[in-house]
């Protein structure tokens, strides 16, 4: 019963936070912080936890309309990435998603003015604490939440797969490279936050490599009714060449999202998708 609660908190959370995005996509990115200048998801374990499980895109409105950021949105994002470090026991996706959420960090603070850092010196959010919690484990994190954080990610163990790295150096791609297209399709959807227009990582190579094997993907999980992941797949169809004409991505996107548009994060790719493609100023 306690464990059913915890998971009901956070896909609370998180469906709260994804419809902060949304709302952010939808007004160009003149919204007020996704976060709230509070940072009340920021604040505790399981704001936290739901920042880390949306990552990347928390930053979403910015990157796709080329606007800064409120600071409540980057120290949420940054505190999430200190709570939450990968560890030798992460999965793959785990150490993909988290290197989005640095990477994102970093294109941030390369476009700040000199001396401006987004690090360790960062201002947190009130109450939320981000040095090492008892027993070297990072504040703001519990294992309950973090296992139900990792269940909301679609986060599962890879085989094969060696100690998260914490440096700047990209994590291994030849287990997605690899894949067969069923695999591919729900591997990509869960790290569809790369899913974003000017940015290179090897994800998103193998992504540009096999837009046939993507679009097989998004039927398929049209037809199995799986929302989420047909936004996301939908998402990254948006962002490669190469997908067939005769797949009518648009009417697609527009089935999921009616389908499943109650689901904030299928309505968070599906509207990341649609302004890739109407040529957001990205």
């Amino acid at each position: 019963m306690e464990k059913s609660s915890a998971s009901t908190r956070l896909a609370g959370a998180v469906h709260d936070l994804a419809s902060e995005v949304v709302s952010a996509l939808r007004g160009g990115g003149h919204s007020p912080a996704v976060c709230g200048e509070a940072g009340q998801f920021a604040g505790d374990d399981l704001g936290l936890a739901a920042v880390r499980v949306l990552g990347a895109d928390l930053l979403l409105p910015s990157t796709l309309f080329r606007r800064r950021p409120q600071q409540a949105d980057v120290t949420a994002l940054h505190n999430a990435v200190r709570a939450f470090p990968p560890d030798a026991t992460s999965s793959v996706v785990t150490v993909w998603s988290h290197w989005a959420m640095t990477q994102a960090l970093h294109r941030l603070e390369e476009t700040l003015a000199p001396g401006t850092e987004i690090g360790p010196g960062t201002e947190t959010a009130p109450g939320t604490e981000t040095g090492p919690g008892p027993g070297g484990r990072p504040a703001g994190r519990t294992d309950e939440m973090e296992r139900e954080r990792r269940g909301m990610a679609g986060e599962q163990p890879v085989a094969g797969i060696g100690p998260a790295g914490a440096g700047p150096a990209e994590p291994d791609v030849t287990w997605l490279t690899e894949a067969p297209w069923q695999r591919l399709t729900h591997q990509l959807a869960v790290l569809a936050a790369l899913a974003v227009p000017g940015t290179d990582s090897g994800v998103a190579r193998v992504a540009h490599g096999r837009p046939v094997d993507l679009a097989r993907g998004f039927v398929r999980a049209v037809r199995r009714r799986d929302w989420l992941q047909a936004a996301a797949a939908g998402r990254w169809l948006a962002l490669v060449d190469g997908v067939p004409d005769t797949l009518g991505l648009e009417s697609g996107l527009e089935f999921v999202q009616h389908m499943g548009g109650s689901d904030a994060r299928v309505a968070l790719h599906v509207g990341a998708a649609r302004l890739m493609r109407a040529g957001a100023p990205v």
